[in-house]
This record gives structure tokens, C-alpha cells and sequence, in this order.
């Protein structure tokens, strides 16, 4: 196994490299983390990400070719098979029955397949909806005594995760009126810990924050927490991921699976592509391991 070294401003995009590199998903990688890098004051003392991976090694392991039998014993299986060929109206019967069986169990396949891909189909459906430009909802007209109570259940539930954690944390917040958005924005020494592997703590903070905010509130509040512009910096990554694979799509002319995402980073993913005249993209697999597929247009699944 030959480890290559990687680097790139965070650990994410430099096993993001490494995976256009070897062509596969992340799970499909032996990788070391030789530095996590450091984003530094303001640009000043900030240090790259490094990596070493390689492609592990699948064994494809084939069965035994039976040993060749000698002449004599051939030729006694051949005289005891002679009598044998008396019987053949009843294996023919009894070959009739035994495919009889598989039959039924092929059609039981059959449906539940279908049954697999309906729901497969309604989850994609439901996905490609969020691409297209859908009719704006009207958010719900709210006072400025009740934003700022918003605010302030938020930032409550903030302050007191984030003593907890002992981090000191300066949170920024935005109301949206017209979306019915609350952005928030977190700035401090060392965001990374709030952000976490591919921004895994950072959606679990704001599905909790988006909890507390919706509490006995008419309306839904949608909830955005953001640190170091890390969600333009992810949806930049991720779109230009798609493109490479769809390049590489168009260059081998098979399918490639990427690694599992989130609903929210599967649709930029279909989003980046939808235009694209070679490739088309679908989703498989059940959640949290739901992942995006990319392949030659025209091409069976």
C-alpha cells in the first residue's frame, strides 16, 4: 500500500484531494493525519492541513478450480450413471417443480424491488424539488418585541453551550424578515472545534438552536449558524468536486459514488450538475449513509 501525501487549508478538502486523486470515496482510503492545520489571525501564522492516504486494498478472492479426476474414475461414474438414464422422465418432473419455486421467489423479488425503488424515487423527487426555483412562502409577519425575544432564546441557549464547553464565543445575529431567516454568525480563537468533521457540530448546534427558536412559535424559523465563512467555503468545495467527477464521469464512462452528505450538501451537488449535458445525478442509500451517484447520461443505473 503506497501512502501519498496530501495538503489543503483544512483536513476535509485535503481527503476531499485525495479522493479525486484516487478516483473513490473517503471509505474506500487508508488515511493518515499528519497536521490539521491552523487558520491563524487574519491570515497571519496559519498553517495548511496534511494528509497521507492510499487506496485500500480489496482482495478478490476466487474459488478453487476443482481438481481434474482421473480417466478410471470417470469411467466408473459413466457405468454407474447408465442406469440412471431410466429415471429421466421423473427428473424431469422433478426439475419442472424445483423451477416452479424460483419463479415465485423471482416475482417476490421483483416487487420488493420496485417497492425500493418507488421510495428511492420519491426521496429523489423530494431532493431535485429543492434545485428548482420554488414558489417563495410569505414568512409570517413578526414584531420587533418578538424578534428580539427570538434573539434572545437563541442566545441564551448559546452562551450556555458554549460556557459549558469553555469557549468564548462572540455571536452575531440577523433577523430576515422578508425569508423568516435567523442568521447566525460565531467568531473566536479556535472555531474549528464548533465546526467539527465536515461541519457535523456545527448542523447539530443549529438543528438544536432551530428546536429552541420554534418553540411554541407560529411559523417555522429557519435557522443558519455559520463560523470563518465555512458554508461558502464548504459549497465551493462541493461544487467543484462535482465538476471534477463529472469530468472524470465523461473521461471513464462509469459511474462514480461519492462519499455520504447531508441533504444540504447532497443538493448543491445536484444543483452544480443539473445543467451539464454528459453527466446526470442521482441519490442512494438510507440516511445518515444516503449518498449522491454521478453518471453518463442515457446510462442505466
Amino acid at each position: 500500500m503506497e501512502f501519498r501525501e496530501f495538503s489543503a487549508k483544512t483536513v476535509d478538502e485535503a481527503i476531499t484531494k485525495a479522493s479525486l486523486e484516487y478516483e473513490t470515496s473517503s471509505e474506500n482510503l487508508e488515511i493518515q493525519v499528519i497536521s490539521e492545520g491552523k487558520t491563524g489571525f487574519l491570515g497571519f501564522g496559519s498553517k495548511p492541513a496534511i494528509i497521507k492516504a492510499a487506496k485500500k486494498e480489496i482482495a478478490d478472492t476466487l474459488p478453487e478450480e476443482p481438481a481434474p479426476e482421473p480417466a478410471a474414475e470417470k469411467k466408473a461414474e459413466r457405468k454407474e450413471a447408465k442406469p440412471e438414464r431410466q429415471k429421466a422422465p421423473r427428473r424431469e418432473e422433478a426439475k419442472k417443480e424445483a423451477r416452479k419455486e424460483p419463479k415465485k421467489e423471482n416475482t417476490r423479488k421483483e416487487e420488493s424491488k420496485k417497492e425500493v425503488s418507488k421510495k428511492e424515487a420519491l426521496q429523489e423527487k423530494q431532493e431535485v424539488k429543492t434545485q428548482q426555483p420554488a414558489e417563495e412562502k410569505k414568512a409570517v409577519v413578526r414584531s420587533d418585541e418578538e424578534i428580539a425575544a427570538i434573539k434572545a432564546d437563541a442566545e441564551k441557549f448559546l452562551n450556555g453551550v458554549f460556557h459549558a464547553m469553555g469557549l468564548e464565543v462572540e455571536i452575531k445575529m440577523e433577523y430576515k424578515a422578508e425569508e423568516g431567516n435567523l442568521d447566525i454568525e460565531f467568531t473566536g480563537s479556535d472555531m474549528g472545534i464548533l465546526i467539527g468533521k465536515r461541519g457535523q457540530t456545527l448542523d447539530s448546534l443549529q438543528y438544536l438552536v432551530s428546536l429552541v427558536v420554534n418553540k411554541g412559535r407560529q411559523g417555522y424559523i429557519r435557522v443558519k449558524l455559520d463560523t470563518e465563512d465555512y458554508r461558502k467555503r464548504r459549497k465551493e468545495t462541493l461544487e467543484n468536486l462535482a465538476k471534477s467527477i463529472a469530468y472524470k464521469v465523461r473521461k471513464t464512462r462509469k459511474p462514480v459514488s461519492l462519499e455520504p452528505m447531508n441533504p444540504y450538501e447532497r443538493r448543491i451537488i445536484h444543483s452544480a450538475l443539473q445543467g451539464n449535458r454528459y453527466v446526470e445525478t442521482y441519490s442512494e442509500g438510507n440516511e445518515p449513509y444516503r449518498h449522491v451517484v454521478v453518471k453518463l447520461k442515457g446510462r442505466d443505473k
